[in-house]
């Protein structure tokens, strides 16, 4: 029988958590949970991207080893999840040796397939995004702040086809409806997709780059972040053991809007198809945690440490925030104001009003005790079919709650 597989976007290790992150796992951790209700094996991977410029110059500005860095901080991220109670089952690291080997056997296979050639990249390049631009990209002849510095460079590279693959994932999002959810954010991957695609160049310089998966048939160069990055979801799935075929295809990849289009929208389809493996159910896609109508990151300093919001007011309080007040696929604004009108009216009023009067129903009418539910005939056959009808129930009622019609 198949996993149930369902993925979060692996977490870039460049700084702290924050309440975006958080949301996501708990989100997930949320679907993860309620299909083990449903008495479905469910598989629930998270983790950490660790490669990349921005990590190494980080390392370098702090004086220390790249790896060392990202230690310590996917102990963070660990940390995190420990504290959410998130129920995952795999945490995978890009810096595994098992992810690794998986990124250069697909690499190779694409390769010797005549899907990657060495070319000349001539454009330019974000650093801080780390990935090439076109004019297109820019606003009213502008870089938009979110590319910071944009240079001009002209450098050997490696290209991965991607154009030859675009009237064909044209007709994969016209023909599977529920490959993005909610079908609104489709409208972002369709606009894209209205101008012809480029080639994707998936080499870095070893020169310019050194902390990277080297390309395995040019060690020259290392591979892209992003086309290492998206295997994750290959690796973590257990590529190359028996396990494979009962985890993939993923059920749900939960990602932010910010990474649907082009990277798990355009690339990863693309990529897997070429590779030869089958593509995930649904990209299910979440919005934005707003403060004063500004995205919260750690770029910005809106940030919010999701562990001071746990201390003060418990794990389940957060978690029922996060979930209660985000519609999936739309943005939500956060304050501490909603939040405490949430932790008081909707679980100290309408919860603990509930609650309390149940205990004291139960106290004044039943001394305080639970009676014994009155079986007849055979004892364990009947507990066996009152809890297969429960879970039966359970799943019916669930399955019109409501973060199913907010997708």
């Amino acid at each position: 029988m198949k996993n149930f597989y369902i993925t979060t976007a692996i977490d870039y290790a460049n700084g702290a958590p924050h309440l975006g992150h958080a949301y996501e796992k708990v989100l997930t951790d949320v679907i993860a949970r309620y299909r083990r209700l449903k008495g479905e094996s469910v598989r629930f991977q998270t983790g950490l991207d660790e490669h990349g410029q921005k990590v190494e110059q980080g390392a370098e500005a702090e004086g220390i080893e790249p790896q060392v860095r990202c230690d310590r901080i996917s102990e963070d991220f660990k940390g995190l999840c420990a504290r959410l109670k998130i129920t995952h089952d795999n945490f995978v690291r890009t810096t595994d040796e098992s992810h690794k080997k998986v990124v250069c056997e697909i690499l190779q296979k694409l390769f010797d397939n005549g899907d990657i050639y060495k070319g000349e990249y001539k454009g330019y390049y974000s650093q801080r995004q780390e990935q090439f631009l076109t004019l297109r990209d820019q606003e009213e002849g502008e870089w938009p702040a979110l590319y910071g510095e944009v240079i001009e460079i002209t450098e050997p590279a490696y290209f991965f086809k991607l154009k030859q693959h675009q009237d064909w994932l044209i007709q994969h999002l016209n023909d599977n409806d529920d490959f993005i959810f909610p079908k609104f954010r489709k409208n972002q991957v369709t606009e894209f997709l209205k101008e012809p695609l480029n080639d994707l160049c998936i080499s870095r310089p070893l020169e310019r780059l050194k902390w990277g998966i080297p390309l395995p048939f040019d060690e020259g160069f290392v591979t892209y972040v992003w086309f290492d990055a998206l295997l994750n979801y290959i690796s973590g799935a257990a590529y190359g053991t028996d396990e494979f075929e009962k985890n993939w295809p993923a059920d749900y990849h939960v990602i932010g809007k910010d990474i649907l289009v082009p990277p798990h929208s355009v690339y990863w389809p693309i990529m897997l198809k070429a590779a030869g493996f089958e593509l995930p159910k649904t990209l299910l896609v979440h919005g934005w945690w707003l403060q004063s109508g500004e995205k919260m990151s750690k770029s910005s300093g809106k940030a919010v440490n999701p562990l001071d919001l746990i201390d003060q007011y418990g794990v389940d309080a957060f978690r029922y925030y996060v979930i209660r007040e985000m519609k999936i696929g739309h943005d939500s604004n956060f304050s501490t104001e909603i939040f405490e009108t949430r932790y008081k009216s909707d679980l100290g009023n309408d919860l603990g009003n509930l609650v309390s009067r149940a205990v004291n129903m139960t106290a004044r009418y039943g001394a305080g005790i639970v009676p014994a539910e009155t079986i007849s005939g055979d004892p364990e056959k009947e507990v066996k079919e009152t809890w297969e009808n429960t879970i039966a129930e359970l799943g019916e009622l669930m399955d019109k709650f409501q973060y199913h019609i907010a997708l």
